[in-house]
């Protein structure tokens, strides 16, 4: 009688521990506290916007599963080997610049990746045949709306400094006056169009008479850019950037033919809200 009492105690108490770390219930599948949390922190959001994500992230989950949709080890690899090799780094020094940039370790990154790469093939199989290319007129329209949107600066004037010891290099930040001989110093004028475009939206964030984050710089060391200046902003006439128009506005179609799509299936999905983090 005891040892029956004791299974079933111990039975109650495994149920509510595990049912207190569950927030919601989608379609059978759990999101917990931790899942939330972890969502506000990496994609730094508010719980309202981590919720609807998660949902949304469930929903995608089942459709993947449901029309048995892969993505392999390899393919993640190369696609953040391609990444890497974009920014001039072998893979182990492009870890480390987004560790240092967005706080992901490589294993966050990883799945960030194969997210990614997944929520890309479901997309192209729910919206690729819903969505026509915009006409030139579309297009030049959307130019007029959002000229601000490509505008950038024509060049960046920093001074880089180098070091193969990233902590020094944090000293120096700490105290720009630091005498340190072991950390190099190039004066450089950065021209918007002959960087990659990763730097260029890196130093973009940039504030004046600040220093970036420490990032690799691909030679086994680590480096910084002190902003000195940034030239003045520079418009992108239409012709210039008119198939990266084509791109933001069929992107736009995508994503609101599947913005649709889960809305209606998360009008019709069986979600359980348990409690959200305080």
């Amino acid at each position: 009688m005891y040892k029956i009492f004791l299974t079933l105690f111990f039975s109650v108490a495994l149920s509510a521990e595990i049912v207190s770390g569950v927030a919601m219930v989608v379609k059978g599948e759990a999101v917990t506290l931790y899942d939330i949390q972890e969502e506000m922190r990496l994609s730094k959001v508010n719980i309202e916007v981590a919720k609807n994500t998660l949902v949304r992230k469930k929903l995608e989950e089942v459709e993947i599963k449901e029309r048995k949709i892969n993505i392999s080890s390899g393919e993640v690899y190369d696609d953040i080997k391609a990444m890497a090799t974009r920014n001039s780094m072998n893979v182990s020094d492009f870890y480390e610049a987004v560790r240092s940039s967005n706080g992901l370790t490589s294993t966050e990154f990883k799945a960030k990746t194969k997210e990614k790469l997944l929520s890309q093939k479901l997309y192209s199989a729910i919206a690729y045949k819903s969505i026509t290319e915009p006409t030139d007129t579309e297009a030049k329209e959307y130019f007029e709306l959002h000229k601000e949107n490509f505008s950038h600066p024509s060049s960046f004037d920093v001074v880089i400094y180098t070091s193969k010891n990233k902590s020094r290099l944090k000293e120096k930040m700490a105290n720009p006056m630091l005498n340190a001989p072991d950390i190099q110093m190039d004066v450089q004028l950065l021209e918007y169009d002959k960087i990659s475009p990763e730097l260029a939206k890196f130093l973009t964030k940039a504030k004046l008479n600040t220093f970036t984050p420490v990032v690799p710089n691909g030679k086994k060391a680590f480096m910084t850019f002190y902003m000195k200046n940034i030239k003045t902003v520079e418009e992108d006439g239409y012709e210039k950037v008119k198939d990266q128009i084509v791109t933001m506005i069929m992107g736009d179609k995508r994503e609101q033919v599947l913005s649709d799509y889960f809305a209606r299936l998360k009008t019709n999905a069986d979600i359980k809200m348990i409690r959200m983090p305080k």
